[in-house]
């Protein structure tokens, strides 16, 4: 029998792999569901293949979107689980419920090599509960259809789950080759990374990163802002932000870490000018972007990208270090009219002589949305939450469990 790495010979053996297959969906006119972005999909094929062509027989547990529990169509993973089986080149079975009659039958059918997709794990109100009883009770259940556990879902990690980490408590475990890589790119953000060391942060809120940049003064060599959230730094300066999104309770602590910065030799760099409209974009119009300086944002307009000069200056800084980590858009650039800022920023990336990391979530779905080939990047992560908990410093439960 074949074996894969951490959990010896799985030819013939009944093997659960928690997989990230959280994918965007679209709802079809005839009720179906389309596919948007299947990056998720196919960074999980590489160790569902492994498993298969070893002789296991793969039992795909993952999660999609955030339904309360309970099935809901919209959240079904039968289209993702036919996405997998054409890139897998073969028929994957699926099971229409968690660890019911479905799965045990389903699971009961497969051969060597043949691979299964139960459904929607958080159709189970078990594997999000914080009651660990209920969680173990659900974890038993889907411990029950497997000899092994792969845990492949870097997306998930940092998540006290059942399917994540109290299966993992029952089951012999190993680590999936996705896993393996992200944190092996993670370690080398925080563990000497090469420098000058570039941090790009964006996306719309700052509170979803204080951890983040909290840590990162003590590492980084510069931090560029950029998104929703520089319109809080920008108050913490003194300036204006129209209506702009701004978080209030967050101005002092931005305050703060502007004082920070500069005590400590880390350089935070803001945008100078910024791409405005009186609204935000929407199908009932047209955009009118214009460009303003960052300290000149008028009352009745909201900053919805980073400006061509700050976008220039994002470019160079991030062009010439050797180590990069970007998590967040710099505007709205699902609106070509305010994706410039974005796409200037990630054009770069594929410039820097050295590592190049695409922070997850809506990061790499730029990337994509953009058009850039995936390939230009150093690393493409498929965890944003996980990847910001990790340069936090914080423990990733489902990363400790496998070291237990």
């Amino acid at each position: 029998m074949a074996e894969y790495d951490g959990l010896g010979e799985v030819g013939g053996k009944r093997v659960l792999v928690r997989s990230d297959l959280n994918v965007p969906l679209d709802a079809q006119p005839d009720g179906g569901q389309r596919i948007t972005d299947d990056g998720r999909i196919r960074a999980s094929v590489p160790t569902i293949r492994a498993l298969a062509d070893a002789g296991a027989r793969v039992v795909v547990t993952a999660h999609l979107g955030r339904p309360k529990g309970e099935p809901e169509d919209r959240y079904s993973l039968r289209p993702v689980a036919a996405r997998l089986g054409e890139l897998l080149a073969q028929d994957v079975a699926f099971a229409t419920d968690t660890v019911g009659e479905s799965a045990r039958e389903t699971v009961a059918g497969l051969e060597d090599g043949q691979v299964a997709v139960l459904e929607n794990v958080r159709f189970n109100a078990g594997e999000t509960s914080k009651d660990e009883a209920e969680r173990g009770e659900f974890a038993d259940q889907l411990a029950g259809l497997a000899d092994a556990f792969v845990s492949d879902g870097f997306g998930v990690v940092h998540r006290k789950q059942a399917s994540v980490y109290d299966v993992a408590q029952r089951l012999p475990h190993g680590m999936g080759g996705l896993v393996a890589s992200e944190l092996d790119v993670m370690k080398r953000l925080t563990e000497e990374p090469e420098r000058p060391y570039v941090v790009v942060l964006g996306g719309s809120k700052v509170s979803d990163k204080l951890g983040v940049i909290d840590n990162l003064l003590g590492q980084a060599d510069t931090l560029l802002i950029g998104g929703g959230m520089v319109f809080t730094f920008l108050k913490a300066q003194g300036h204006e932000v129209g209506k702009s999104l701004l978080e209030a309770d967050q101005v002092d602590t931005c305050r703060d870490y502007l004082r920070r910065a500069e005590e400590s030799g880390v350089r935070i760099v803001l945008p100078t000018d910024i791409v405005v409209d009186t609204e935000f974009p929407s199908g009932d119009r047209d955009p009118e972007p214009r460009v303003v300086p960052a300290d000149e944002i008028p009352d009745d307009t909201l900053g919805l990208d980073i400006g061509p000069e700050s976008a220039r200056a994002f470019a160079h800084e991030v062009a010439g270090a050797r180590t990069v980590f970007w998590n967040g858009p710099m505007g709205v650039f699902e609106t070509p009219a305010f994706a410039e800022g974005t796409r200037t920023v990630a054009e770069a990336l594929t410039k820097v002589d050295g590592l190049s990391v695409v922070g997850g979530g809506d990061s790499a779905a730029a990337v994509r949305t953009l058009g850039f080939d995936e390939d230009a990047f150093g690393h493409i992560s498929t965890g944003g939450g996980a990847s910001l908990e990790y340069l936090e410093g914080k423990e990733l439960p489902g990363i400790a469990v496998l070291q237990d």
